[in-house]
């Protein structure tokens, strides 16, 4: 029956990244990427949203061994202009050609089919029509994906393993920054002069879309200037 294979797929996915993970635990993110890359070969993908340090920094480890690796990236329309700025100096310090996966409707059609500032109204649906769905055209053909997802960024990332079974997406996410700290990433980015977001040093930590970003006080976790004065905290790709 196909559930049962979907269940077997599933069960299969999660015992092995746990096998993994438990291989992996002291492996430096380096390594993390080198057997990822080993592993899968060319159904191994990179994302890297240019709004964040730890996929900065996790994209400058990658091409230093495959320069070659596919990374991709998911284009809302509602990106800040310094987020395209990164990506584009990026393209030219790593020589790459990152893929942009755009939501199936503008923002205009969007807007049309189910009302004005939908992300105020019902940002979950806005998530899943503008990342969560064109990210899963940018996983298809993949084994595995490589995500900048840390234990501290968030108490939804506290359980984070170097490996887990992506059962949204159905193939397997690789976190090779899981236990690292936002220092030890500031470290790297700065020892490696890694090019990052110019808005990290404007108070904001986690860039997202501009409607649903703002600024960090002081104190608050890493990832509160998002979808702020709502319950959501994650934008669906990872949950």
């Amino acid at each position: 029956m196909p559930g049962e294979l979907i269940g077997n797929e599933r069960e299969m996915g999660v015992e092995s990244a746990a096998c993994w993970s438990q291989e992996l635990q002291r492996a430096a993110p380096s390594d993390v990427l080198q057997w990822a890359i080993a592993t899968f070969g060319d159904r191994l993908g990179l994302a890297s949203s240019f709004g964040g340090v730890s996929g900065m920094a996790l994209l400058d480890m990658a091409v230093k061994i495959k320069p070659e690796l596919r990374v991709f990236y998911v284009d809302t329309d509602f990106l800040f202009p310094e987020t395209y700025a990164t990506r584009d100096k990026a393209m030219r310090r790593y020589g790459i050609t990152p893929l942009g996966y755009r939501p199936k409707l503008t923002p205009g059609e969007q807007a049309a089919q189910y009302g004005d500032r939908l992300w105020e109204r019902d940002p979950d649906l806005c998530c899943a029509l503008r990342k969560v769905e064109p990210n899963q055209r940018a996983l298809e053909g993949l084994d595995a994906w490589v995500a900048g997802l840390r234990r501290d960024q968030s108490a939804t990332r506290a359980r984070v393993q170097p490996v887990m079974w992506d059962a949204k997406f159905n193939l397997f996410k690789i976190c090779p920054l899981w236990n690292w700290t936002e220092e030890q990433v500031w470290d790297y980015i700065g020892r490696e002069r890694v090019p990052v977001n110019p808005l990290h040093l404007d108070g904001y930590p986690s860039l997202g879309c501009t409607h649903c970003t703002r600024r960090v006080a002081p104190g608050e976790d890493l990832r509160a200037g998002r979808w702020s004065g709502s319950e959501k905290t994650e934008c669906g790709l990872h949950k």
